[in-house]
C-alpha cells in the first residue's frame, strides 16, 4: 500500500489537472446532491471550510446556508496545540488569509461555535475510501476534532478522490456520508 504522502502528492497533482471549468461543474452538482440531504435540510448550523483551489468550492454550500437562514461555522485552527475552533460567519469579509493562503474567521470579528451547536459537519480530504474514512492534509486538525464531535458527519469529493484503499490508523474517524457529484454514499465499516 502506498504511503500517506505518496497518496496526498498523486491526489493533487491529479486534481490540479483537471480543468477549473470541470471542478467548478462537479462542485455545482455536488452542491444540489447536499441540499437534499436530510443532514443538511434539518440543520440550524453546520461546520464547513473554505475551500482551498483544488477542493469541492464549498462558497457554494455557505451561501444556500445563509439563504436558508442557517448558522455558517467555519474552523480557525491554532497550530501552537494543533487544535480547531469554529466560529461562525456571516460575510466573506469575516475571513482573513492565514498561512498556505487558508481563509480563517477573524477572532475578533466572529463568535465561536461549540461542538454540540453544529448539526452538520463537513470534513474535508483529499482521499476517500466508501467506508467513509478520509486522508487529509496530514495537520490531524479534523481527527481530533471528531473525536469530541458527536453530530453527522459528510464529505464532498470529486470522483477522482475516491480511491481503493487507505491507510487507516487508530485515531483515524472516518465520516457517515459522502457525496460525489453523482452520488450519496453511505459509510458502512
Amino acid at each position: 500500500m502506498k504511503t500517506k504522502q505518496d497518496l496526498r502528492k498523486e491526489m493533487k497533482e491529479t486534481l490540479l489537472s483537471i480543468d477549473r471549468v470541470t471542478l467548478n461543474k462537479w462542485s455545482q452538482e455536488i452542491t444540489e446532491q447536499v441540499l437534499s440531504l436530510p443532514e443538511w435540510v434539518n440543520a440550524k448550523t453546520i461546520g464547513i471550510t473554505i475551500s482551498g483551489e483544488y477542493e469541492v468550492n464549498t462558497k457554494y454550500l455557505i451561501e444556500k446556508a445563509w439563504e436558508s437562514k442557517k448558522r455558517v461555522a467555519v474552523p480557525k485552527c491554532h497550530s501552537k496545540t494543533k487544535t480547531m475552533t469554529f466560529r461562525e460567519i456571516t460575510s466573506y469579509s469575516q475571513l482573513e488569509v492565514v498561512y498556505f493562503g487558508l481563509q480563517e474567521p477573524i477572532e475578533d470579528r466572529t463568535q465561536e461555535v461549540l461542538h454540540n451547536e453544529m448539526d452538520v459537519l463537513f470534513a474535508p480530504g483529499l482521499c476517500f475510501v466508501t467506508n467513509g474514512y478520509r486522508l487529509g492534509h496530514g495537520g490531524g486538525y479534523y481527527d481530533r476534532y471528531l473525536t469530541e464531535y458527536g453530530g453527522n458527519t459528510v464529505s464532498l469529493a470529486f470522483p477522482e478522490q475516491l480511491v481503493e484503499e487507505l491507510p487507516v490508523e487508530a485515531f483515524d474517524i472516518p465520516v457517515q456520508k459522502i457525496v460525489t457529484n453523482t452520488k450519496v454514499i453511505i459509510a458502512d465499516d
